[in-house]
């Protein structure tokens, strides 16, 4: 095994043979715009180092891989383990830098391991000693992989890597025939407020679904002007540059779907999602006027009026967000796995996931009572 220079140093056919296609995260072209855009690399904390498994000297000769970064600091991740580098920086030690293995800004639940059709399965167990190699030859203090597909949390878990459990709110396609056919499957109070919510947000504006051959500079511009002020307001200063929104424009514009609020024909809200092979994944969101309901509109109900048209099984919002809940996207369990080196500042992690994970399960019990669904008696 070793450490590639960045992704877009990879053979991109070799990558994606490993990656498979119904992830767009993890294609060659998301990960390698992120890099040649500038919004990872020199500067922003996240230095590309993937783990690479290969069969000869050939560029094209993949076995195996797995998107990896050296980590400066803690953002970007959606898995805080700030209080951690608190704690091992007060003792003395140095936290950072750290390797992650992940797709940056994005909250999204898939495989950190990647296997080509036919390499060996073990060479997934390679991947992560791999990882801890590079952890302890470096000097660092842990390596981390985050929102992990739920099959290769076990890999991690056998490896003796700690497990961290987590929440994020899902909307799952129950073969609804349209909206409406959603709206059924709720209390009636419920489908009452839903409704009443997007004739709000919809009023005096035309919403309308870009994607592929559709979407021009034009609607860059206008999205990138949305992006800025949630990313000013959200993390002080957006992670993503303007070059990225072009770059998967030209690569990937059949796996962008945008949706657009106009007014007289004018945007003045958008939200930013990727299409992958059953499940639409709603990444950014912004608007340029205060509109009631808008985002719910944008970023939830029309994410689901999309699955239900083109057959997706379920929509990821991404990270956080309990509003979600009441507007038919239940709390499922999301995954990270996590290598410390040093053993008392193991064992002290140990410990604190232990407490985390009992009180996760239970907010997540709380919640799954919680949802806006007809009880089975109702």
């Amino acid at each position: 095994m070793r450490l590639g220079e960045g992704i877009g140093s990879v053979n991109a056919a070799a990558w994606d043979r490993c990656a498979g296609d119904g992830d767009p995260f993890l294609t060659h072209d998301f990960l390698a715009a992120l890099e040649e855009s500038g919004s990872v690399g020199p500067g922003t904390g996240w230095q590309a180092a993937p783990l690479l498994i290969e069969a000869g000297e050939q560029d094209d000769q993949l076995l195996a891989c797995a998107p990896a970064y050296f980590k400066s600091h803690s953002q970007g991740e959606y898995v805080f383990d700030h209080s951690w580098a608190d704690a091992w920086t007060r003792a003395g030690k140095r936290y950072y830098p750290k390797l992650q293995i992940a797709v940056p800004f994005s909250p999204v639940t898939g495989n950190r391991l990647l296997l080509a059709d036919g390499a060996a399965a073990e060479l997934a167990t390679v991947l992560i000693r791999g990882a801890e190699a590079v952890v302890e030859q470096n000097g660092l203090s842990s390596a981390h992989a985050t929102f992990i597909a739920p099959e290769q949390v076990p890999l991690f878990e056998q490896a003796g890597w700690l497990i961290r459990e987590d929440s994020q709110f899902h909307w799952e396609n129950d073969g609804y025939a349209d909206f409406d056919d959603f709206l059924s499957a709720l209390s009636s109070a419920k489908r009452k407020t839903l409704r009443k919510e997007r004739q709000r947000a919809r009023k005096g504006l035309e919403i309308v679904h870009l994607t592929g051959d559709a979407i021009g500079p034009e609607h860059w511009d206008a999205f990138w002007t949305f992006y800025q002020d949630t990313g000013a307001r959200k993390w002080g200063r957006p992670y993503l540059t303007r070059a990225f929104f072009d770059l998967i424009g030209q690569r990937m514009a059949e796996r962008v779907l945008l949706v657009f609020a106009l007014r007289d024909g004018r945007p003045i809200a958008g939200a930013l999602n990727l299409i992958g092979a059953d499940t639409l994944y709603g990444r950014y969101w912004g608007c340029v006027e205060d509109v009631p309901f808008l985002h719910f509109e944008l970023c939830y109900y029309q994410a689901i009026d999309f699955a239900i048209a083109h057959g997706l099984r379920r929509v990821e919002a991404g990270a956080q967000g309990g509003h979600k809940l009441v507007r038919g996207y239940r709390p499922v369990a999301t995954w990270s796995a996590h290598y410390i080196a040093n053993p008392d500042f193991r064992s002290a992690v140990a410990h604190f996931l232990d407490q985390e994970r009992r009180a996760v399960a239970q907010d997540r019990a709380w919640l799954d009572e919680r949802t806006p669904f007809r009880k089975p008696d109702s």
